[in-house]
């Protein structure tokens, strides 16, 4: 889909390039430039046995490698020729490596995106953005007094895919116009905007301090439930069908009218599910207790109710998934490892990522330039 679109990276670890990785993964040529020896995500955990980053081979698929010395003016020199042949860059890099009025010297028309931590340029990273936005203290058990962080790294999932968007969005108006652009995507403003998209920001200005409740739904009826060979599931009930159908394949369909009569509710307003949740959470608990996961899902089949099993990454059944396409990655062996999530049409294919460096002979003779002497001046590598 984008076949044609030249974009050189200059990044480390998530949001930037998730950007990048977007691109390439829709057919945009993208070209990730590290110093030599690499960013400070090349050895970045997860590892393989072998000690290869799963994280940088997971950011990095398909996109071709160059390792560079951005200290030194032929270095400098380099980046710049790719950028000026590229005309699109993102980066998130900060120190040492040419700025944006630097790069535009060579190419007027330039589209450069920066991803920051802060609006200005202070750093900030996804775990110290989150705790600054609110999430941790209302996130966890109701009786849990400290911060509750968690293991998804969401803002620069959404910087990523912001930046994305961002880019194709400038290089539309620049085929539109000729005009370049110098983009700034702070960390903390995607953090801020979402925060604010979700209504939470809206609710907090009318003077609503947002309860801790565990795992329950906010606002609706949704939690897990314990089952007797030990699994848990989490059951969701998003509208009255959903929950009338929960009732009915639970048998607690005339129980949960007769507690709505006792309490005054009515059970078919997303409002009053939530008030009284702990009281048809309490209804529910023995059935599910009372059966296997195999009985949970025959009486859940074929209706509406939203569930599903907790289950570790081990558990995944990645083989039965079309979206994962087996690989040999190098520094890893043959793995699973996903294309892209949006479904084209086309065959979707998983491309291993580069070798640190595999592709900088290749790139810095398409730009004129003799890599074997570049490389005994200790410019690339």
């Amino acid at each position: 889909m984008l076949e044609g679109l030249r974009i050189v990276e200059m990044s480390s670890f998530v949001a930037a390039p998730l950007g990048g990785m977007t691109l390439a993964q829709l057919g945009a040529d993208v070209v990730r430039i590290d110093p030599l020896g690499g960013a400070a995500d090349t050895a970045r955990w997860p590892l393989a046995p072998s000690g290869t980053s799963l994280l940088w081979t997971g950011m990095n698929k398909g996109k071709r490698s160059v390792t560079v010395d951005p200290r030194s003016a032929e270095g400098r020199e380099v980046v710049a020729r790719l950028a000026a042949e590229a005309g699109i860059v993102l980066t998130n890099a900060v120190g040492g490596w040419p700025s944006y009025e630097e790069l535009r010297e060579a190419r007027p028309d330039l589209i450069l995106l920066q991803v920051e931590g802060k609006p200005g340029g202070a750093p900030a990273v996804d775990y110290t953005v989150n705790a600054e936005i609110g999430f941790p203290l209302v996130t966890g058990p109701v009786d849990h007094a400290a911060p509750v962080a968690h293991v998804l790294p969401a803002w620069d999932v959404a910087c990523g895919l912001y930046a994305a968007v961002g880019l194709l969005a400038a290089e539309r108006r620049r085929s539109r116009t000729g005009e370049g652009a110098h983009l700034r995507l702070p960390l903390y403003d995607v953090a801020l905007a979402t925060a604010g998209n979700l209504g939470l920001l809206a609710e907090a200005q009318l003077g609503v301090e947002r309860e801790r409740v565990g795992n329950h739904l906010y606002g609706g009826f949704g939690r897990d439930f314990a089952l007797g060979d030990g699994d848990r599931v989490m059951v969701v009930a998003l509208t009255r069908r959903h929950f009338n159908d929960l009732c009915e394949a639970t048998g607690m369909a005339g129980t949960v009218t007769e507690l709505a009569r006792l309490l005054h509710a009515d059970f078919s307003v997303d409002g009053d599910r939530y008030r009284h949740r702990e009281a048809l959470a309490a209804l529910l608990a023995p059935w599910f207790a009372a059966r296997t996961l195999a009985e949970v899902g025959r009486a859940l089949e074929g209706r509406s109710v939203l569930w599903a099993p907790y289950r570790r990454f081990t558990d995944l059944d990645l083989a039965a998934s079309a979206l994962m396409d087996e690989i040999d990655q190098p520094g890893v062996g043959r793995i699973r490892a996903p294309a892209s999530p949006l479904d084209t049409g086309a065959e979707r294919r998983a491309v291993p990522a580069p070798r640190l460096g595999e592709h900088t002979d290749e790139i810095v003779s398409g730009l004129g330039l003799d890599p074997a002497d570049l490389r005994a001046k200790g410019v690339v590598a």
